[in-house]
């Protein structure tokens, strides 16, 4: 693991959600910029002394060297660390899994588009929300033609935590994610706006082809925005609208997504992600419940435990972790994985999200102005 030391809250779900289906190990790790950090937190993780460095240069060099090297790289880093210590990992061989979004700026994502597809190690990047059994459910639905030809989508993801100006009290969290330096242009649309729209064209299978957005940064002083609203265009007429918030008092992780096509409509809310609504037109509106009755095989694939047993946030990570142990063993065997059950997000769909945050700053930039998404 690079990053994830002591006070980081995205490591702990990387390394919980690692665990879950006991498909890796941790072994070795540079797991803070401040070695007396890194040591204390390897040892907080019962990291062997010889395997805790002080750099990720230096794991990726001497971890590449070893016959018993590591595997796998996570990267939990802030934003603006994800593209070097990915190359470096990818450059020695080393498959990586990576949080989102894939970097601070489109540059640094293409340098490490260019990496991914030179080298022979494979990509992970973790939009986890697609590990959900009935998000995979409702991929699968909309793809079978359930509720026909998407016509409106609709999805939102409202936060509260940074109503307040958190940042300049020393909260770690909020201080590097409304830093540009750190954080990239995009402030909440880069944060949670990216999965927002990552949701919207993983179940629907639709591309936006172009935006227009109003992104504010509410709080005084606030260098970076709290709340995005846009209009989205997808490729064949459909139409659809998303809005992301970090001032929102009330909400905590509102992630909600509805499709509504040519003969029914489907609804998601990550806040009770056992339950998909499916309103066929002109019929009542039924719940599919993961684990029950009608869920189609990638659904299944995604769930542990019978139905009534809540699943949530970190089995969903896991299940990407999950799928990419399953990548990472074809590859070695010579095999491909089942491409149906094993949907994880990849280079593809990081880049994907690099130019949504482009093209909602410079759409907001100016005025609200259309923008493709190049």
């Amino acid at each position: 693991m690079v990053g994830g030391g002591q006070g980081a809250f995205i490591g702990a779900v990387h390394r919980i959600a690692a665990r879950i289906d006991d498909r890796y190990e941790l072994v070795a790790g540079a797991f803070s910029s401040d070695p007396d950090r890194a040591r204390a937190s390897a040892r907080d993780l019962h990291v062997a002394p010889d395997r805790a460095y002080e750099s990720w240069l230096e794991m990726a060099t001497r971890e590449a060297e070893r016959p018993d090297g590591v595997e796998v790289v996570a990267i939990v880093t802030p934003n603006h660390m994800h593209a070097e210590p990915a190359i470096a990992f990818l450059n020695a061989g080393i498959h990586v899994v990576c949080d989102k979004p894939l970097c601070h700026t489109l540059e640094a994502a293409q340098a490490l588009e260019r990496a991914v597809t030179a080298s022979r190690a494979l990509f992970a990047l973790t939009h986890n929300y697609t590990g959900y059994p009935l998000v995979r459910q409702a991929r699968g639905m909309v793809a079978e033609g359930a509720i026909g030809a998407p016509r409106v989508i609709q999805v939102e993801y409202p936060q509260d935590w940074l109503t307040m100006p958190l940042e300049s009290s020393g909260q770690k969290q909020a201080a590097w994610r409304t830093d540009p330096a750190r954080s990239g242009a995009g402030g909440s649309v880069g944060d949670i706006g990216t999965h927002a729209f990552n949701l919207a064209e993983f179940v629907t299978g639709l591309r936006v082809e172009a935006l227009a957005a109003d992104l504010t940064a509410f709080v005084p002083g606030r260098r970076l925005d709290d709340n995005a609203h846009m209009l989205l265009r997808f490729a064949g007429g459909t139409r659809g609208m998303l809005w992301c918030s970090q001032v929102a008092p009330g909400n905590e992780n509102g992630l909600r997504l509805r499709v509504y096509g040519t003969r029914g409509g489907l609804e998601w809310a990550q806040e009770q992600p056992d339950i998909l609504v499916h309103a066929p037109f002109g019929e009542a509106p039924r719940m599919l419940r993961r684990g029950g009755a009608g869920t189609t095989p990638a659904a299944t694939h995604a769930t542990r435990i019978p139905s009534g047993h809540p699943e949530g946030y970190l089995e969903a990570f896991a299940q990407l972790y999950r799928d990419f142990a399953e990548q990472v063993l074809a590859a070695q065997e010579g095999r491909t994985a089942d491409p149906s059950c094993c949907l994880v997000p990849g280079i593809e769909e990081g880049m994907r999200g690099m130019r949504f945050i482009a093209a909602a700053v410079a759409s907001s930039q100016a005025d609200a102005a259309w923008m493709a998404l190049a």
